[in-house]
């Protein structure tokens, strides 16, 4: 499948954005005070995403008709950048993740309030994890301490049959990713095999 990479436009200070963010109708809550906003070209619709990788991810989608129809392409853009090994196939990610609907600009998962406080969650093996698809091949390539944004179409999630009342049919999903580490993925202890019974002689014993 294939996939764009976004222009990342720059970096912006929260306070100079605090106006276009209510404007935008997103749900999530504005970036606090002194905080800055990565700002992200996905075909030609402005997203910013909250940077302080220390709190949960702020999320904005602009109020322009470029934004009205969502890309039907899987999008990949790091906000944050990382450093060390690239993420590849076979490999195990723990990450920490805020997901947004497109459509209702409301979040429906948080890693980082959902059960229990900042947990974590471990994708593997990366590439056949039991994630949807644009996880797995959009997490491919990142680095541990990045903070990745990812707009995934709905062939690549949850499709036509959407998911609960939070993800309606044919939704396009927004994710910001963080990946806290990536190591080799070992796979779980298979079970022995039950041993055979063993076998009763022919014949009693006269």
């Amino acid at each position: 499948m294939p996939i764009h990479t976004p222009r990342v436009l720059g970096v912006l200070a929260a306070a100079t954005l605090a106006v276009s963010v209510a404007a935008c109708g997103s749900k999530a809550a504005p970036p606090a005070a002194g905080g800055k906003l990565g700002a992200v070209d996905v075909a030609g619709c402005k997203i910013t995403v909250g940077l302080d990788t220390a709190v949960e991810p702020t999320v904005s989608i602009d109020s322009s008709p470029d934004c009205a129809t969502p890309t039907k392409v899987l999008s990949v853009a790091d906000v944050v950048k990382g450093s060390g090994p690239e993420a590849k196939a076979g490999d195990s990610v723990v990450v920490k993740y805020y997901g947004e609907a497109w459509t209702t600009k409301s979040p429906f998962d948080s890693s980082w309030t959902d059960g229990a406080k900042d947990q974590e969650f471990t994708v593997a093996p990366l590439g056949t994890a039991q994630v949807i698809t644009g996880w797995n091949e959009g997490l491919i390539g990142a680095q541990a301490g990045s903070r990745r944004l990812l707009v995934i179409p709905p062939d690549q999630g949850y499709g036509a049959n959407g998911a609960g009342q939070a993800i309606g049919p044919n939704e396009t999903l927004i994710f910001v990713v963080d990946v806290v580490s990536i190591g080799p993925y070992t796979p779980p202890p298979s079970s022995p095999a039950p041993s055979s019974p063993s076998t009763p002689s022919a014949s009693p014993s006269s």
